[in-house]
């Protein structure tokens, strides 16, 4: 080992770190279109060549295709993949950006009926077939929309998946929450359980700078639209799906197409996520646990999300030749470029230990 008179400091060199932005910035170059369906219209933002391949996203309640989805689908790894495919980003009628509130009297669709809007999208852009990438609550309406039509889905990633219907402490949970949102009030309480939900309680301690971003941003959410999306995912029903038997021929009640559900070992959702893989076809099936990792996966491990994600669209006969290496070598070409930054929302305030509901 050297000694302290041998050891001699040549450079110092400082680097802006990136910054996480929850503006629509980065999605300026997407085009939005809306897209008219059984329950309204709803905002549909497309990014890349309407020509290659398609993947459809569908958000987790409380957020939309921007921030849910802005971060993660530029990041570079993704946008190297994504060059060979156009994105579909569905949001769920009154989640968008900007959003204004539903007529009074609106009847929300229920899980289901969300499900009949992403195949109004599929038909209405004249899409052969989708590769469904979905959170949260939407992971459960691409599953739904998966069961009903699998000669359309050649794939399905699911983030942070639960097949069941809601259980007794989640439906008290949301009803709270849905009965204050519906009366214009964003209550400290709605917004504890909507970080838990997208969080879990681990990342409070590891990453509170990205929890500080998402908790001033839940303060711009429309109260009343977020209340009907809860009610309905609150209502959902089970998804029933029955692992078929070993060499049986017999699929019903399974999903036929690959499916690769992902999960944060630290996340809320990791019993849902396991059980959900319990029920489905082992051959076509893969969990992934992300070490070190909470519920907002897209977020906290975008490098093994986005790895993960490549060998699962090399497994359905896409981007063969993109191995780990031109990734590799994208990330350094991409450090050579000067960027502007993105806008930065920042939080303030000081941390509070009851940002988590104690009972979740």
């Amino acid at each position: 080992m050297a000694s302290p008179e041998e050891i001699r400091l040549f450079t110092i060199s400082s680097e802006i770190p990136e910054t996480r932005s929850l503006h629509k910035t980065a999605f300026s170059e997407s085009q939005e279109q809306d897209v008219p369906t059984e329950y309204g219209i709803i905002k549909v933002a497309i990014q890349g060549n309407t020509k290659k391949p398609a993947i459809i996203t569908y958000h987790d309640i409380g957020l939309n295709h921007v921030t849910g989805f802005q971060n993660f689908f530029h990041f570079t790894d993704m946008v190297v993949i994504l060059e060979h495919f156009c994105v579909y980003h569905i949001n769920a009628p009154g989640q968008d950006d900007g959003a204004l509130p539903l007529i009074q009297g609106y009847v929300y669709p229920t899980m289901d009926q969300l499900a009949d809007t992403v195949s109004a999208t599929v038909s209405y852009f004249g899409l052969r077939s989708v590769i469904g990438f979905g959170v949260g609550a939407g992971a459960n309406v691409l599953a739904r929309y998966a069961l009903k039509n699998p000669k359309k889905v050649e794939g399905l990633a699911l983030i942070n998946p639960d097949a069941a219907q809601c259980g007794w402490v989640e439906w008290g949970y949301q009803k709270f929450n849905s009965w204050y949102l519906k009366s214009g009030n964003l209550t400290q309480y709605t917004e504890d359980y909507l970080l838990w939900h997208w969080f879990g309680r681990a990342t409070k301690d590891s990453n509170t700078d990205l929890v500080h971003v998402y908790r001033q941003y839940v303060k711009t959410i429309n109260p009343v639209n977020l209340a009907l999306l809860i009610d309905s995912y609150c209502a959902r029903s089970d998804l029933k799906l029955k692992r078929p038997s070993p060499n049986s021929q017999d699929k019903t009640g399974s999903l036929r197409c690959n499916c690769m559900l992902v999960v944060g070992d630290h996340g809320p959702l990791v019993d849902e996520a396991v059980d959900m893989n319990s029920r489905m076809d082992p051959a076509i099936t893969t969990l992934v646990k992300l070490q070190d990792c909470g519920g907002m996966v897209l977020e906290e491990a975008p490098s093994k999300l986005a790895e993960s994600f490549r060998l699962f669209l090399q497994g359905l006969g896409y981007i063969p030749l993109l191995s780990q290496a031109k990734l590799v070598e994208a990330r350094e070409k991409h450090k050579s470029i000067p960027t502007d930054p993105l806008p930065t929302l920042t939080a303030g305030g000081d941390n509070d230990d009851s940002l988590f509901p104690t009972n979740c």
